[in-house]
């Protein structure tokens, strides 16, 4: 295959080559030892010629501007740090982001969000008819992403590695880290998985691009702080295919899909946390944490952001709003909520946005 391309190319000023699913490019045994016969290798074979190799190759000719895909039982993005270093540059594929998803349907910003709630941006899930979308999910879910987190990774079975998805399908948003997933694991299965082996499985998820990872950050202490952790689903659609598409928490599919926006428009984002000491019911001095939802910067934009589905509930609005009356910095302080509503500032001087609003307009 490199000697084709590099004839091809050889004598034209640029050359634009694809290499689609490179992993199924053979390896040789090295043609100097074969007197220049390709020969299969066999994975006993210590001399052999790889698609690594052709690709460094061919990356090599001043005249060729190459891009390469693959699955990701042959080559997950650890491997691609690992064999090519700063020779590559990683593009990273995402489903289509909400403001993507939009301007092609277009249509009522409202309900386009709740389908995309629903079914997510995985771009043939979105053109395909609606009784096959949810089957085109579950069986990309099983047949591509853990097809090959198994073959990869050289497992035998898969019901631990399902059972563990499940729990963090159900538990999006949700504070977790390998201890709680192991008791819940214990609880629903009457059967024990060690905690090394479901952060073993965690890195499989993250390392498949199914699941991001949002670490906690102290708001006064300015630090990360502890084992726990919230993941959320590269693409809500993924995530309700888990769960047989069983009516999804409302708060839970919000708070995905405004992580993977900021995400998508390059935030930097955490989990925010903080420690104060409040007077109980009793007088007595108690310590108590609270959190921001997230916690996103970009170049000099710093935000706390609350998500929740309403707040015209006084004792919602209150919960969404005390984080942020102890905070006593100048970072500003957005609550987003799904209502058609545009932004705007209440008594506290607290941002009050819209979802569709603030994932369309405002980031």
């Amino acid at each position: 295959m490199g000697k084709y391309v590099r004839e091809f190319c050889r004598g034209k000023k640029r050359c634009y080559v694809f290499l689609d699913e490179i992993q199924k490019v053979y390896s040789l045994i090295n043609p100097n030892l074969t007197d220049g016969k390709h020969i299969l290798a066999k994975t006993s074979d210590t001399e052999i010629i790889t698609f690594v190799d052709v690709v460094l190759g061919l990356s090599r000719e001043k005249n060729i501007d190459l891009y390469v895909t693959g699955s990701n039982s042959k080559m997950l993005s650890t491997d691609i740090i690992t064999e090519f270093r700063d020779k590559a540059t990683n593009i990273q594929l995402s489903p289509l982001s909400f403001e993507e998803y939009y301007g092609y349907v277009g249509g009522s910003a409202s309900e386009a969000l709740y389908d995309y709630m629903q079914l997510g941006g995985m771009p043939l899930a979105v053109v395909k008819r609606a009784e096959e979308k949810k089957e085109y999910l579950r069986g990309l879910f099983e047949t591509t992403y853990f097809k090959d987190i198994i073959e990869h990774n050289h497992l035998k079975k898969s019901e631990s590695l399902d059972e563990l998805c499940n729990i963090i399908s159900a538990g999006t948003g949700e504070l977790l880290n390998a201890d709680k997933i192991a008791r819940t694991f214990k609880s629903i299965k009457k059967e024990s998985v060690d905690k090394q082996t479901v952060e073993k499985y965690i890195g499989f998820f993250k390392d498949a691009f199914i699941v991001r990872e949002a670490k906690r950050y102290d708001l006064k202490g300015r630090a990360e702080i502890g084992a726990l952790r919230k993941y959320y689903f590269v693409d809500t659609g993924l995530r309700n295919a888990r769960l047989n598409f069983a009516f999804p928490d409302e708060g839970q599919m919000l708070e995905n899909i405004v992580f993977n926006e900021l995400c998508y428009k390059g935030y930097s984002v955490s989990v925010g946390s903080f420690d104060t000491v409040e007077k109980n019911k009793n007088g007595k001095s108690v310590r108590k944490t609270y959190e921001v939802d997230f916690y996103a910067t970009k170049e000099l934009r710093r935000y706390y952001i609350q998500v929740c589905a309403d707040i015209s509930n006084a004792e919602t609005r209150a919960r969404e709003e005390r984080p942020y009356m102890l905070l006593n910095d100048e970072i500003t302080k957005i609550i987003v909520i799904n209502r058609p509503i545009k932004e705007s500032l209440d008594n506290n001087g607290f941002t009050i946005i819209g979802i569709t609003d603030f994932l369309l307009r405002y980031i």
